[in-house]
């Protein structure tokens, strides 16, 4: 199994409902490390040594956040700049994250239909996160579609259980290597991914 590093990024974690269900939903598996970043480092000083040291110890890292105002929190975008540095994440001998797995578990108040060119926000929630996606590709990490949960205010408690279901199973998947990078680029979130893997013989 591969191990899995899940970074949480919530400035509000205690109101939270969606990014709670889901965290409860696999912190217990028995390959994956949660790391809530707001709880450990609430004056913002990232140690970077540590985070670096957590990144090479794992082969699979989750970004797990609230989109605020179309961008993560920011204590993720300061983990970014001081963690992913030249010479150690990408440039030259940055190859430290190479081949390692990235994905990014987001929650939205807005829901999946008020994402796209006919919608609110204008843009799928995919295009959005481009500046991130293009962030793992410079660290030469294989950047994998995110685990969307969308319309948080208008999910009932079976509604968050359901998508927790599909994101511990679309973990402990990928953390089994029980899957075929061909067959995940194909849909535009890890949800879709993980509906459809038992339909595809290939991701078994």
């Amino acid at each position: 199994m591969d191990t899995i590093l899940l970074m949480l990024a919530h400035p509000r974690f205690e109101k939270s409902r969606a990014n709670r269900a889901l965290l409860d939903s696999a912190r217990d598996l028995p390959f994956l490390t949660v790391h809530d970043l707001y709880e450990l480092y609430p004056d913002f000083n990232i140690d970077t040594a540590y985070e670096q040291a957590l990144l090479i110890r794992h082969q699979i890292v989750v970004w797990q956040y609230p989109l605020y105002m179309y961008s993560p929190p920011a204590m993720l975008k300061q983990w970014m700049d001081l963690v992913l540095e030249y010479g150690w994440a990408h440039g030259a001998g940055g190859t430290n994250l190479e081949g390692k797995i990235m994905l990014n578990a987001v929650t939205t108040g807005g829901t999946a239909d008020s994402y796209g060119p006919q919608g609110f926000n204008r843009y799928y929630l995919d295009e959005l996160l481009r500046p991130i996606e293009q962030t793992a590709c410079l660290c030469k990490m294989t950047w994998l579609p995110a685990f969307a949960v969308q319309g948080t205010y208008k999910l009932d408690d079976a509604g968050l259980g359901s998508c927790s279901a599909l994101y511990s199973s679309a973990l402990e998947r990928l953390s089994a290597g029980r899957y075929e990078l061909e067959h995940i680029r194909r849909h535009r979130t890890l949800n879709s991914w993980i509906e459809s893997a038992g339909k595809d013989r290939s991701d078994d």
